[in-house]
């Protein structure tokens, strides 16, 4: 095993999402083991923002981060709300490497979006209606991430081979620093 991947879908995703799934795949490929929390029942909670309880997806995911790094290398991975969780926790644990599809810069009152200074690789929509293409690229920028910008909009969903393409090019440079 050359470690673990935590694989967290977006907002009103689910843990057996198009794109989650292609990286679980990829990742088994690379001799990866991994996992997709469900946060399903978090977003349902409208109550508490309109993009559910973001904070219980936070803590959720610090559990299972903190855990799976006291076993070994961890790569966090995340679509949209998924990749802010994941780069915020990557704070808080040791993590190797963050991978990032569609990442919101802001959550509202929540910090805005950070990551530590690890690998880094981005995916991201040139027409994302949501979070501006340049603003993802001037972040990523400012960070040296890896940035990969599509002919696609939020979900990236024309992109999914393009996404786990780019996820296998991570796990790879991984293992070229490990051989090195």
């Amino acid at each position: 095993m050359r470690g673990h991947c935590i694989l967290s879908h977006g907002f009103e995703s689910g843990p057996d999402a198009t794109k989650v799934t292609a990286l679980a795949e990829v990742a088994e490929r690379f001799g990866w083991t991994h996992e997709r929390p469900d946060y399903t029942d978090l977003d349902a909670r409208h109550q508490v923002s309109p993009v559910g309880d973001v904070v219980a997806r936070l803590e959720r995911l610090r559990g299972l981060a903190r855990a799976a790094a006291a076993r070994g290398p961890l790569v966090l991975a995340g679509s949209s709300l998924g990749a802010y969780i994941s780069a915020r926790i990557a704070f808080e644990a040791p993590v190797r490497a963050l991978f990032l599809m569609a990442p919101p810069l802001a959550m509202g009152p929540l910090p805005a979006l950070d990551a530590p200074r690890i690998p880094l690789s981005v995916i991201h929509g040139w027409d994302d209606e949501l979070i501006p293409a340049m603003d993802v690229a001037t972040w990523a920028q400012a960070r040296r991430a890896r940035l990969l910008l599509v002919d696609d909009g939020h979900r990236l969903s024309s992109h999914v081979q393009a996404s786990a393409d780019a996820f296998a090019a991570l796990l790879a440079a991984l293992d070229t620093e490990v051989a090195a």
